[in-house]
């Protein structure tokens, strides 16, 4: 293991450069090529770069038209949709700042974010994004303009048509390099969300390191395209963005997660994107279906042979016994999965928490390899990610060229590189707490470094739990392992100051439905009825054994107790990025908790 490990920069960001120079540049010069798919009825029609870019102008011309000027805060609420980008590439064209808020954000989270940026206006997509900020514009008195997305944005880009090419031009260029790009919202686990203040520079940099170094062969191979499914709101499929306009990947966009395969399916994407929940998903309804099918027994047999075939690609390779299984699980089993995904796609880049070294090994071993990630908003999405020409299954890769990361005495992870923000809006007590005196930012995550410089996390350092025995527990270890079984949905490890750790588990609702089909439970019966049941206690206990296989036995989950409900965003428990606030759940439940030690 080793403290400190960093890597040269490959692209320096020029101080005059912004994030708008390539899509105009690229109009300009090939104004025909394809850049974007945007879906109508049940295909997708090609965007072309003169295109987008008249778009982007339209939305610009129409926040000067409306006195948007230089640094100016535009608040964006919106889904996944073509229209997400070019308003984003528009507020920037315009000189001005992009506030992004979660779809479901709530009125006091839209009122906080509009309020404490200070937006002038604010673009809307629904009729409830609308009412949840006019609802609340009472108390915004810097919101002068509250414009919609939907049906599309051709009755506001007309009242920018009076705007000339050269006053864009000058908008363009009241700008550089370390001009302020967006206000990002922490999700807010511990307090009010702060705002991260992402430059030119940051996002740029980010990228163009990040395809020069780790993800290469995902961003520059031949016909390159990936949907975006996740919420542009948050910033890892953000940054995604940037690099498919900065490396001409075609991008689609899709919201309706309910018809994603199909989406996946008829747009064909190269690579995706997506938290590790999603891969849980997909390998979890596989699963169903095989068992459902009477053929879960070679389910279970492929998936062994292809755990088996990825580790064995990092110790000499497989011998010929193994390639032949492979290859005959190929046929029946591991190319339809790829088939589910649109047939084309081969990689996967995943964030926002851990997948499991198990899963991991999986989709490599089924040849749609998951490259692990690491960073924070503060880091303008990745500090880390695993990558096709160095892979390490089961840690977050190894930094990306021009980022260094050491780990502090506690065992914190600290970051240094200009894809770090510049601090926190209008909080420079919250600043400079996250910076170290030499100017490392603090992660808040606990992590190691092996030889090789790739980093494996371990846990959050405001999440330890020291039990009545003195005992540190990282909860992340066995939380982690825990929601890669497919009955569960989410977990919260409790523990501090008692005798034992325990652990509250939720229900994930289809899967369950599926478990009563196959344990003769009444259809009708929901969680609530099914709380003490032995059958789905002995189920979840078995996925409490797996887990704890992974930690030591003073670090192990002794009792747990199955909640009636699952945690929700709408529901308060989880932020709009789907981390667990864990001062809400304690709260809610805390006479659950009590019960877990009430006997022992």
């Amino acid at each position: 293991m080793r403290d400190e490990y960093s890597r040269p920069v490959l692209v320096e960001v020029q101080e005059n450069e912004t994030l708008t120079d390539t899509p105009f540049k690229r109009a300009a010069d090939t104004p025909d090529s394809v850049v974007m798919r945007r879906k109508e009825g049940a295909g997708w029609r090609d965007i072309t770069a003169a295109e987008f870019r008249d778009d982007v102008a339209a939305v610009a011309k129409g926040l000067i038209a409306a006195g948007i000027g230089t640094g100016d805060r535009v608040g964006l609420m919106s889904r996944t949709r073509y229209e997400w980008t070019v308003a984003d590439y528009g507020i920037w064209a315009a000189g001005a700042v992009t506030v992004p808020i979660y779809e479901t954000s709530s009125e006091e989270q839209v009122r906080w974010i509009l309020g404490d940026s200070e937006a002038k206006a604010v673009f809307t997509e629904t009729d409830g994004h609308t009412a949840t900020v006019e609802a609340v514009r009472g108390e915004l008195p810097a919101l002068r303009n509250v414009w919609r997305l939907e049906p599309d944005l051709s009755a506001f880009t007309a009242t920018g048509a009076e705007i000339g090419d050269d006053q864009l031009a000058a908008a363009r260029g009241s700008v550089g390099a370390d001009a302020l790009a967006t206000l990002i919202y922490t999700s807010g686990t511990t307090g009010r969300p702060k705002g991260c203040e992402l430059t030119h520079r940051n996002l740029l940099f980010t990228i163009r390191n990040v395809i020069e170094g780790n993800l290469k062969q995902v961003f520059t191979v031949e016909g390159r395209s990936t949907l975006l499914f996740m919420t542009l709101a948050h910033s890892f499929p953000r940054v995604i963005q940037v690099g498919c306009v900065e490396t001409h990947t075609v991008m689609g966009h899709t919201a309706d997660l309910a018809d994603l395969l199909p989406d996946l399916a008829s747009y064909q994407p190269t690579f995706l994107l997506a938290v590790p929940r999603v891969f849980e998903k997909v390998y979890n309804g596989a699963e169903q279906k095989a068992v459902a099918g009477g053929k879960g027994s070679i389910f279970a047999a492929a998936t062994d042979t292809a755990i088996a075939y990825s580790k064995a690609v990092d110790t000499g390779g497989p011998g010929l016994v193994l390639k032949l299984k492979h290859l005959l699980f190929d046929r029946l089993v591991y190319g339809k999965l790829r088939d589910a995904v649109g047939g084309h796609t081969t990689h996967a880049v995943a964030g926002g928490a851990a997948l499991g070294e198990r899963l991991g090994h999986f989709f490599r071993g089924i040849g749609l390899p998951v490259f692990e990630g690491y960073g924070l908003t503060e880091t303008s999405a990745p500090s880390s990610v695993n990558g096709p020409d160095a892979v390490r299954i089961g840690t977050v890769g190894r930094p990306f060229p021009g980022v260094a990361v050491r780990t502090a005495s506690d065992g914190e992870l600290l970051v240094r590189g200009d894809h770090v923000m510049r601090g926190y809006w209008k909080n420079e007590t919250a600043t400079k707490e996250a910076f170290t005196e030499d100017g490392w930012l603090r992660t808040g995550d606990l992590g190691t470094i092996d030889d090789d410089g790739f980093i494996r996390i371990t846990g959050r350092k405001k999440e330890i739990l020291v039990t009545a025995g003195g005992k540190n527990v990282a909860p992340a270890v066995v939380e982690d392992r825990l929601r890669g079984h497919a009955l569960v949905s989410q977990c919260m490890l409790v523990g501090d100051g008692k005798p034992f750790v325990a652990a509250l588990i939720t229900i994930d609702p289809d899967a369950l439905e599926f478990w009563k089909s196959q344990n003769g439970k009444p259809e009708s019966a929901g969680v609530a009825e099914l709380v003490d049941d032995p059958d789905l206690l002995a189920a979840v206990q078995e996925a409490v054994d797996d887990a704890n296989k992974a930690v030591s036995k003073a670090e192990s989950v002794r009792k747990f107790t199955v909640l009636p409900v699952d945690f929700t965003v709408e529901g308060g428990q989880m932020t709009p990025s789907l981390k667990v606030k864990r001062e809400v759940v304690a709260r809610e439940f805390a006479a659950e908790i009590d019960a877990l030690y009430a006997s022992r």
